[in-house]
């Protein structure tokens, strides 16, 4: 019986599952219905049916255009109720389908008007990943010419900086190359005015180290990485660098990189084989640059030091946003190229990966390089991992994450915000439908996060949570059962399969085995999941047991075996979030 009811729930659960799949069943939105009646139905029976439509349900079909008479293809206004009711009708026999007249609409795409001119963010996919996160709550110090408050940067939020040129804390911009870069990483974006930025819902800390004419000390630069790490930044972008190496500046960035800062910084414009410092120290990423048609940049460093590339611009497509005239100290939008502009990029998609809950600054570099676009023949290693890809970081940083505004997306694409389908059935159905849509929804995550792991996810799940039990009634003449038996049993049924018995022994029947087996296989690429999948299973098959039958050797079937069944189900199941957290993240 235990069996049987683990499998209904599991064949329910995935019913459930795939069928709110976004794209395997019909979704969107939609307010008229299509008919498209059958070409060989004369005109007159068309023109009947026509008004039949509208005496019976109070809508009259109209053709779509001047050019649907000859395809028959009519519309009318309509929602699921009047959907249903036609394709029932006997109105279907005389259309080839009838079916809703979806919307489709864009993407999202800011109302700044000049974004347009702005190849280098639809060349990282940005737009996709303002899907899920523009940068809220995450501060990016600019250690740079310092920023200037130009009018595309009225709703950035900057916090207070500090100008080491100048040692005081309004750190303004003389130069224009710290307000252009400020504006790749977070110009006001969707404000009808403009450009935009990559995190435009990032904070911006203006750190000035660098005077009118673009150069600045070591020393001021890593006071710089020091307050920023002090005071709350959470990404650093550093479009600056030079040679020779400083061990006042090693000491800053570990300084930083210690307190969580995931510290950015561009490659360097020589087009010789390294980068330049301080995009070479460790603990840094160094930028490449790339032109509008994502090849090396021919000023770009490359080689050593260089972990990936992004959008600098050349004199085919420059890098436009709003900075200042540095002669008359008034706004402009202007195109500049080099790494200086190519770091921001990365920086601005740092924070996206930051606010999408990714803190260790070796995770989001991890995430950055792991879903760039890779370039194949790079043998001197002008791209590092890739070409920086937005969306991809942010979805590989998202993967496995329950997220409200994912949850409330999937209500969204299912049809679950209707009013309609909560009153429907009245409070005796409410309960069964919230456990339905919590239900279907943490099973559709499930699939949607780890299906890709195919064989060995599944077969540690079979085996923690049912083994191959329809084998348990085989019986063949003359052999031993046992072996039919342990092939038939669950991860905790092992321990009495040899002799049959229906109780469970608390050795088999806890957190034991699935903790043998992540703490064997945690460093395997297939053989985790198998471990993972396993302590999954063993977790449903501990707490069906629990409600089921909680009958234990030595412990009875009282209380205290259901509470012993319980709490190693929720051991197991920890286990296998803490394992799939770890390892399995960036896989």
């Amino acid at each position: 019986m235990k069996k049987f009811l683990l499998l209904c729930l599991f064949v329910i659960g995935l019913s459930f599952a795939l069928l709110n799949f976004k794209g395997l069943a019909n979704q969107g939105e939609f307010g008229s219905i299509v008919l498209d009646f059958r070409e060989d139905i004369p005109a007159t029976e068309i023109s009947a049916e026509v008004n039949a439509i509208a005496q019976k349900y109070g809508v009259t079909p109209r053709l779509n255009s001047e050019f649907s008479d000859v395809d028959n293809i009519y519309i009318l206004e309509g929602d699921k109720q009047l959907l249903r009711q036609l394709k029932r009708s006997e109105l279907a026999k005389d259309t080839e389908y009838i079916e809703p007249n979806y919307i489709y609409s864009t993407f999202f795409v800011p109302n700044d008007p000049n974004y347009s001119q702005q190849w280098n963010l639809r060349s990282i996919n940005v737009e996709a990943a303002w899907d899920e996160t523009r940068g809220s709550g995450i501060t990016v110090a600019v250690i740079d010419t310092g920023i200037s408050p130009v009018p595309d940067l009225k709703d950035t939020k900057l916090v207070e900086g500090y100008d080491f040129v100048n040692d005081k804390v309004d750190a303004f911009d003389d130069n224009g190359h710290g307000t252009h870069v400020a504006g790749t990483i977070a110009q006001s974006t969707n404000n009808s005015y403009g450009v935009a930025g990559v995190a435009y819902e990032a904070s911006l800390m203006p750190l000035k180290v660098l005077s009118a004419g673009g150069g600045g000390t070591i020393s001021d630069i890593a006071e710089a990485i020091k307050f920023a790490a002090d005071n709350g930044a959470d990404v650093i972008n550093m479009s600056l660098g030079g040679g020779g190496e400083s061990k006042l500046m090693q000491e800053a960035i570990d300084y930083a990189y210690n307190k969580g800062v995931a510290i950015i910084a561009a490659a360097g414009n020589a087009n010789q084989n390294s980068a330049s410092y301080p995009a070479r120290y460790p603990h840094v990423l160094g930028v490449a640059a790339v032109d509008s048609a994502g090849v090396k940049a021919p000023y770009s460093n490359y080689g050593a030091g260089v972990d990936i590339s992004a959008p600098g611009g050349s004199e085919a497509g420059k890098i436009v946003q709003e900075t200042i005239n540095p002669k008359t100290k008034t706004a402009m939008f202007s195109g500049f190229q080099g790494t200086s502009m190519a770091a921001p990029h990365v920086a601005g998609v740092a924070a996206l990966v930051k606010a999408s809950g990714i803190d260790n600054p070796d995770e989001i570099f991890s995430v950055l390089q792991q879903s760039s676009r890779p370039v194949e023949d790079d043998p001197l290693n002008h791209f590092g991992a890739g070409q920086l890809d937005a969306a991809g970081a942010v979805k590989l940083a998202t993967k496995g994450q329950i997220t409200f505004r994912d949850f409330f997306r999937w209500l969204r694409d299912n049809g679950y915000l209707n009013l309609r389908f909560w009153i429907d059935g009245g409070a005796v159905a409410l309960l069964p439908k919230v456990l339905m849509v919590l239900g279907s929804y943490l099973l559709a995550w499930f699939l949607r996060t780890y299906l890709s792991f195919g064989w060995s996810l599944t077969t540690g799940l079979v085996a923690g949570s049912s083994g191959l039990f329809f084998l348990r009634g085989f019986y063949i003449f003359d052999l031993p059962q046992w072996p039919l038996r342990v092939m038939g049993s669950s991860i905790p049924e092992l321990g009495t399969a040899i002799q049959g018995s229906g109780l469970l022994n608390p050795i088999f029947a806890s957190v034991l085995i699935p903790f043998i087996l992540v703490a064997l296989f945690l460093g395997h690429p297939q053989w985790k999941w198998v471990a993972i999948g396993s302590a999954l299973g063993v977790a449903s098959c501990l707490a069906v047991s629990a409600v089921m039958s909680p009958s234990l050797l030595w412990l009875g079937s009282g209380i205290g075996a259901r509470l012993f069944l319980m709490a190693n189900a929720l051991l197991c199941f920890g286990l296998a979030y803490f394992a799939s957290k770890e390892e399995g993240r960036f896989a």
